[in-house]
């Protein structure tokens, strides 16, 4: 980090906090500070739900998961475009019809309180990790590369979420937000274009995906119907709809970005612009760790990217065992880059030489081997350390390969992208616990005042917990799947909530509530035993179908009950 970076840092996050603490302030009511007057263009809520899921999660792990499995994750995201069209024809006109604050809101008028409340908890429960996971997945990686005090990070980035957030609540979160992803988008595209100019000279696009493709990085589609695999066509198709699904239609943090819109029309068309943009971003971030990958067979590689492995060895008793390793590493490194430069040669000539490319995926199964034995040799000096090292790998490239300035404003996206992400999760987190268990379980009314500023207590509250829960947490093997985990357990139940109360009318609140928590209870326990108990990549079941699993069990469920155990009454059913 150079004086210019630390300049260019500096000034991109002021602006953002400054700009949207300005712009914002001074909410009168409740509904300014939750649904900002429904003044919201159709583009800044497309932009700001674009930014609300684009965390720094996103831009650190995705390139890392891509580097080492290939672009096969975006097959995760293949269900987007369907959900879109769904909310767009279901969701969103029923929300905007009934008025309500928050998605929950909306149970209650169809069912009853109690499933109001218990859909509530789950969000509160489930997006109240989530929300410290995007402190901490930044502030770990940040303070591990840098050398900053872990602690301090999760604070920092914190405290300037809540400082904005508290100040002009959903406004301020849509303003910034804007600002957000055009940092976050240009630093992405002008760190691609550098990969692509590092490269050898008279190595073209194609030539690179070759190479990528040789070491099986460019398995885009997998028709597989294996239920064990994480990642295939069918389970982003499916689970991946009902996440999808679950998390723009019924998570808070999502709707309260379109139900901030000007009509019914801006809504649907800001989740459109996020339908037809948000699969091609997804891909071109996987094509750039791709294009790490390429470039790292021109370049030295470390054998573990995480530096707190290095720190940890360095101290130990194996440190001659590792150091053998890191020069047989270093050796294959040499050989990669000669094959790799004679089969860009022939690539050249219009020849995909298979002699060449056997040779390729047979010194990359030495350097994955390698890799494994330093993982056990790291595992042996510290049983504590974290071995998997998918989070790092950007990062270091960013911090050894980019020129001075633009380390500045990539540290600057991956602190905005956490910014962004964090600022709707407080602020969905503040305005559900307001509206839904606080306002709703007082007895006596209250002024729009008191009501505005419990909101804005509840902000505050809920950001102490998301830095308290970043502070203690702990990495995970790939931070961008811990946090979709936490939203497969949760979102499926949910999910199937809303869709009897959209489509099932005669299904009502007690078969709903009783089903509902039956079904979450059931998730929890298929989680347990077909994925938790298990190594990473040897899992039963790949989570993606808890959500399919939980949104079904929950409809299944409800419609048995009712038709079994509960007779209808002859009250006339909520019309809404």
């Amino acid at each position: 980090m150079q004086l210019f970076d630390w300049i260019v840092l500096i000034v991109t996050l002021l602006f953002i906090v400054g700009y949207g603490s300005w712009k914002t302030k001074g909410s009168k009511n409740v509904e300014d500070f939750i649904l900002g007057n429904n003044e919201t263009p159709w583009y800044t809520v497309g932009l700001s739900v674009m930014a609300t899921q684009a965390s720094a999660i996103t831009f650190l792990s995705t390139p890392g998961q891509a580097y080492h499995d290939g672009m096969g994750f975006v097959q995760f995201y293949f269900g987007l475009p369907i959900a879109m069209i769904v909310i767009c024809l279901t969701f969103i006109p029923l929300y905007h019809k009934t008025k309500v604050f928050t998605a929950y809101e909306f149970l209650e008028k169809r069912f009853d309180v109690k499933t109001r409340s218990l859909a509530a908890i789950l969000f509160l429960v489930q997006r109240g990790l989530g929300t410290g996971l995007t402190i901490y997945a930044p502030a770990i990686i940040l303070s591990t590369l840098l050398g900053w005090n872990l602690t301090l990070m999760n604070i920092f980035i914190g405290v300037l979420v809540i400082i904005y957030t508290f100040s002009g609540g959903t406004k301020a979160v849509n303003v910034t937000q804007k600002q957000q992803m055009f940092v976050i988008m240009s630093g992405m595209f002008i760190t691609f274009f550098l990969i692509l100019h590092y490269l050898p000279q008279d190595m073209t696009i194609s030539s690179a995906m070759h190479i990528a493709g040789a070491n099986d990085k460019m398995n885009i589609v997998d028709f597989s119907f294996d239920p064990e695999e994480r990642y295939t066509f069918w389970s982003g198709i499916t689970g991946g709809f009902f996440l999808m699904l679950a998390y723009f239609g019924t998570d808070q943090s999502q709707v309260g970005r379109y139900l901030s819109g000007k009509s019914v029309k801006e809504s649907q068309m800001g989740l459109i612009m996020n339908g037809i943009l948000k699969v091609p971003m997804q891909f071109f971030i996987l094509l750039t760790g791709v294009m790490v990958f390429v470039f790292f067979q021109f370049n030295p590689v470390p054998l573990n990217f995480n530096p707190n492995n290095k720190i940890v060895i360095e101290k130990s008793a194996f440190k001659e065992e590792y150091h053998a390793l890191e020069a047989k590493l270093n050796k294959l490194s040499e050989d990669k880059k000669v094959i790799n430069l004679l089969y860009i040669e022939q690539l050249n000539q219009d020849y995909d030489n298979p002699i060449l490319r056997k040779e390729l995926v047979t010194l990359s199964n030495k350097e994955k081997d390698l890799r494994d034995r330093a993982k056990e040799i790291i595992s042996k000096a510290d049983s504590n350390s974290e071995t998997n090292d998918k989070d790092y790998v950007f990062f270091h490239f960013i911090l050894h390969y980019l020129p001075k300035g633009l380390i500045g404003l990539l540290l600057a996206v991956i602190i905005s992208a956490a910014m962004s992400s964090t600022a709707s999760g407080l602020n969905a987190l503040a305005s559900t616990t307001a509206i839904d268990i606080y306002k709703r379980n007082l007895k006596e009314e209250k002024s729009e005042k008191h009501y505005l500023n419990a909101t804005k207590f509840f902000t505050l509250f809920w950001g102490v917990v998301a830095i308290l829960f970043a502070c203690v947490g702990t990495l995970f093997e790939n931070l961008i799947q811990l946090v979709n985990i936490i939203g497969s357990i949760f979102y499926g139940t949910v999910l199937g909530i809303f869709l009897v109360g959209f489509y099932l009318r005669r299904v009502q609140a007690r078969p709903m509530f009783y089903s509902a928590i039956m079904s979450q209870l059931t998730i929890f326990i298929i989680y347990y035993f077909m994925i938790y108990i298990y190594p990473s990549g040897q899992e039963k079941l790949g989570y993606l179908w808890l959500n399919f699993i939980g949104a079904i069990l929950t409809i299944l469920l409800s419609l048995f009950m009712q038709i079994v155990f509960f007779k209808r009454d002859n009250t006339e059913l909520n019309e809404l």
